[in-house]
């Protein structure tokens, strides 16, 4: 499913047009986004967990050249599955 597909989803399951339908997706993950870019972490009960996982830099290898690199500290988004959804996800097998 892409963000198309959701927002189509959305609009069958209310009575709302696609405009705003597409208006609500985007207003959902926009919040997301920003809540993330200021470090905050975002829970979904019964779904699952955003967060930024901070790492520091440190030396690698160029794995083409095989020569020392320095990598950057980063901060990359992180997402933890909720025990709700694991649960249903796993309960088919």
């Amino acid at each position: 499913m892409n963000k198309s597909d959701l927002i189509e989803k959305i609009q069958g399951n209310t009575n709302l047009t696609f405009n705003k339908s597409e208006e609500l997706v985007e207003a959902v993950f926009g919040a997301i986004k920003d809540a993330l870019n200021n470090g905050e972490r975002v829970e979904i009960r019964g779904f699952g967990a955003f967060s930024i996982k901070e790492y520091r830099s440190y030396k690698g290898r160029n794995p083409k050249s095989g020569e020392p690199v320095t990598v950057k500290a980063k901060r990359l988004p992180a997402w933890r599955t909720g025990l709700e959804l694991n649960n249903r996800i796993n309960s088919g097998f």
